[in-house]
């Protein structure tokens, strides 16, 4: 969904290849998210300084903020995986943003988006799980306290990565539809007004997003299982 004139809210530009079909402007707005994230971080590092000013200064504060709070909630296992949490974290936040530029849209508006990035840290959460608790004990826990307990458990591991994504999707998705609609109905003040508060809520929901995801991975790294 982007905002330029006559394309319809919420569809896409599609493409169909080998019998898929892919939405090219999720597509091209995803490759520019990357792209600015790595051209962020190679401009923040490029003259690093014992005094850190502009872009170092502010990417080393979101750096030492996301790490602080890595530790505190999964642990000093966390750390190894604090490359890919803070990556996700920039890269979700780019993509919130992208969407309130016009013509642009966020990557964060499709579905298939956010389900990718939720699907990769559940996949990532089963396969710590096996290696840190080992097969036995992976598949143990999920028959516990009681044994019928493991529907319970089951539906709970398919729920987190569809309401991962849903949260993120939607909010993405119906803020960028009210800025649309607000710019229509109520030109200049009131779109402003809202623009300011979706830029708030596109930091608040890849924070949530990250929150979320390292709470899932922090029980993956328990030696014990639960």
């Amino acid at each position: 969904m982007g905002h330029s004139e006559g394309h319809a809210i919420g569809a896409h530009r599609v493409a169909e290849f080998a019998g898929f079909t892919f939405n090219l402007d999720t597509l091209y707005m995803t490759w520019l998210a990357m792209a600015i994230v790595i051209f962020l971080a190679i401009l923040a590092t490029r003259r690093l300084s014992i005094v850190p000013s502009g872009w170092q200064n502010f990417l080393e504060m979101v750096v030492t903020a996301l790490l602080d709070q890595i530790e505190s909630t999964m642990g000093p296992k966390g750390r190894k995986l604090a490359p890919l949490i803070i990556t996700l974290f920039l890269f979700i936040l780019v993509c919130n943003e992208l969407g309130l530029i016009p013509g642009f849209a966020s990557p964060t508006n499709d579905i298939n988006t956010t389900l990718g990035l939720a699907l990769m840290v559940i996949v990532l959460v089963h396969t710590l799980s096996i290696k840190n608790k080992g097969l036995v004990n992976y598949i143990k826990h999920y028959f516990q306290p009681f044994i019928p307990f493991v529907i319970i458990n089951i539906v709970e591991e398919i729920a987190k990565p569809v309401t991962l994504s849903f949260r993120l999707f939607g909010n993405i998705l119906a803020g960028e539809i009210l800025l649309i609609i607000l710019g229509k109905l109520v030109p200049y003040v009131v779109p402003t007004a809202w623009l300011a508060f979706s830029v708030f809520v596109g930091i608040v929901q890849a924070f949530i997003f990250t929150m979320l995801s390292m709470s899932y991975l922090s029980s993956s790294l328990q030696d014990d299982h639960h």
